[in-house]
């Protein structure tokens, strides 16, 4: 059972959009602080500091992938975010800070939504601009 599972997590990666895979990101990095938080809660130091780095590393990932050119002031403003994100998981690691963690689970979850709905807009753009070439190659016709 478990190669299948892996095999569909595959495929749904490597038929993924774009869109869908910096989502996919977001989740997991939600879902890594999450785990972080609740391994805190129950002192177990190692599986914290392994989800708090599985998080950075999402993060950092965000960060190194920004491009500066086309984004401009966004793109500062968001490297500055993720910049404070490591900062803050930094700190909860070194400190055992669950305040820490909050705050960055919540900035994530804030970008997610944003990133969300702004795929969503992008799609249905997309689709709006794909229908309207299909109808007036079929009024051409």
């Amino acid at each position: 059972m478990n190669a299948y599972v892996n095999q569909y997590q595959n495929n749904q990666i490597l038929n993924a959009t774009p869109e869908r895979i910096l989502i996919m990101l977001y989740d997991g990095a939600i879902r890594f602080c999450r785990q972080a938080m609740k391994a805190m809660d129950e002192n177990r130091m190692a599986d914290k500091s392994e989800n708090i780095s599985k998080t950075m590393a999402i993060v950092c990932e965000f960060a190194n992938t920004l491009d500066h050119e086309v984004g401009g002031k966004i793109a500062e403003d968001l490297d500055a975010l993720y910049g404070f994100m490591v900062r803050e998981l930094s700190r909860a690691n070194r400190e055992n800070n669950r305040q820490a963690l909050e705050t960055v689970e919540d900035l994530l979850s804030g970008l997610r939504g944003t990133w969300a709905e702004a795929a969503k807009i992008y799609a249905l753009e997309k689709h709006a601009v794909h229908n309207e070439h299909g109808e007036r190659f079929a009024a051409s016709l």
